[in-house]
């Protein structure tokens, strides 16, 4: 698992793997580091600012000028973006992302347009044959990095919000009372500040993500609205320039992908709401543990500077993993996998026997996740998680077995309930779970549960009106409501 997300990080980090990471991966730009909270870098004096406090021994005045700079500026994108009413300022963060990319892409040609419509047309027609879902894409487009980051950012607001909340709220949480009394104001203004790094971070990392990104659908899901297929075209010219195969072909393969992508969540409804719900059980689960808060808390002099930093950089705001969050991001993790599995399977089939360069296109496109590519680095960066490689290959093996021996439809129909598909330990043993699966009929097992379910409801309900019924009968216990008594006829 990656580290915790929104600058959470274990006190007892490896150095090295930190300077690898600063050294290879996205760079800040405003070169902060990770504070504990969530809030990047601080202030002199707090982790991640080299020179500890100021007068230390190896304090370092230009270094803190071009922090104060770089907060400036940070400051200045957060008043143009204007202020933020969640745990994320995402105007700040869509700012900061589309100035990160404004030197580095320019306007797509009609000729790109084209060629991604063209690659679409394609491709859909390819895979008909391969899966029973029909075209799921009603639009299609080609986007330039700037328009990827517009079209997204409401699916990572829906991503983000659950976890940034959690991790923005969960310390506060955990202070003793009378202290949150005392620093109300200023918790106030922690959360504003809260939101400003937090969409600073995301911007940082969605320009990163927005330069490489090749598809809609390269994070494992459509991440722009429903239903539009897209490309970014420059991306893939990079892409292709790093390949020994034709600019056409490399193109219709990640049309081809697009396509399945969304044929999928298209035609499975609950999917998408499925993987964004699993997300949220993550985020609910986020703790910190309070009574070391409170024992810290107990131990800082505000008048000392030193206790302070001391009680930041211990690492008692650190969240506590929990064994439902383990439980869910094991089940984001296998539904991710699933989804990248079929869709590479299905487009093995689909294009295998008519591009040339398909097996080397599917093996390329399976180390670069596998290497911690765009998605993955996505996905750690929000929510903590890695897909592994074996779990990919093994899902892809897996749906392979299933056409194999239930045929397409076998297959696909797997999809119709969440129930019906392998779990983790499935994508352990693909072929133990193709052969469980062929003792019976897992739809008509799912259509005899349903009709159960409704029979019962029905008898329920029956029941229920029949009590009603004998209810309303039995109002007069002597049973003579509404006749005339004698007691009437005097």
């Amino acid at each position: 698992m990656s580290d915790v997300p929104f600058g959470f990080g274990p006190s007892d980090r490896d150095p090295d793997r930190d300077r690898d990471r600063d050294s290879d991966g996205p760079k800040d730009p405003f070169g902060f580091g990770n504070l504990p909270g969530g809030f990047p870098g601080g202030l002199p004096g707090m982790p991640g600012m080299p020179g500890g406090l100021p007068g230390g021994g190896n304090f370092d005045m230009g270094q803190l000028g071009q922090m104060l700079s770089q907060l400036g500026q940070m400051l200045s994108s957060a008043q143009q973006a204007g202020p933020s009413d969640g745990p994320v300022n995402y105007d700040l963060a869509a700012q900061l992302a589309t100035q990160q990319l404004a030197q580095k892409t320019s306007s797509l040609t009609d000729a790109q347009r084209t060629a991604v419509a063209d690659a679409v047309k394609l491709a859909e027609l390819w895979l008909d044959p391969a899966t029973e879902f029909p075209a799921g894409a009603t639009e299609t487009v080609a986007w330039t990095p700037s328009d990827w980051v517009k079209a997204s950012m409401p699916t990572w607001k829906r991503l983000c919000d659950p976890v940034a909340r959690r991790v923005s709220g969960a310390w506060v949480e955990g202070l003793p009372e009378e202290i949150r009394s005392a620093a109300g104001p200023m918790l106030a203004m922690i959360g504003q500040m809260g939101g400003m790094a937090f969409g600073s971070q995301l911007g940082n990392g969605l320009g990163q993500l927005a330069a490489e990104v090749l598809t809609g659908t390269e994070v494992g899901f459509p991440v722009g609205p429903e239903r539009t297929a897209a490309l970014l075209p420059e991306a893939v010219e990079k892409f292709t320039a790093g390949l020994d195969r034709p600019a056409s072909e490399v193109m219709i393969y990640l049309a081809a992908r697009e396509a399945a992508h969304h044929r999928l969540f298209a035609h499975v409804p609950w999917l998408r709401e499925r993987l964004l719900s699993t997300v949220e059980d993550y985020a609910r689960g986020i703790t910190v543990d309070t009574s070391r808060i409170e024992d810290m808390a107990r131990q800082i002099d505000p008048s000392n500077p030193a206790s302070i930093q001391e009680a930041m950089s211990s690492g008692m705001f650190e969240p506590q993993t929990t064994p439902e969050q383990k439980a869910a991001l094991a089940r984001l993790e296998t539904l991710l996998a699933l989804i990248e599995g079929w869709v590479d399977a299905v487009v093995a089939d689909a294009v295998g026997d008519r591009l040339p360069g398909a097996g080397a296109l599917r093996e390329t496109l399976r180390r670069r996740r596998a290497s911690g590519g765009p998605a993955e680095q996505a996905f750690a960066s929000i929510v903590g998680l890695e897909l592994r490689p074996r779990k990919l290959r093994a899902a892809a093996e897996l749906w392979k077995l299933l056409e194999s021996e239930r045929g397409i439809e076998g297959r696909d129909g797997l999809w119709a309930h969440p129930d019906l598909l392998p779990v983790s330990e499935d994508l352990d043993d693909p072929a133990g779970f193709v052969n469980r699966r062929d003792t019976d009929d897992p739809i008509a097992e799912l259509e005899k549960q349903f009709q159960a379910e409704a029979d019962a409801a029905a008898e329920e309900k029956k029941s229920a009106e029949s009590d009603a019924e004998g209810t309303e009968g039995s109002d007069d216990p002597d049973g003579s409501e509404g006749s005339d008594g004698p007691d009437e006829k005097k």
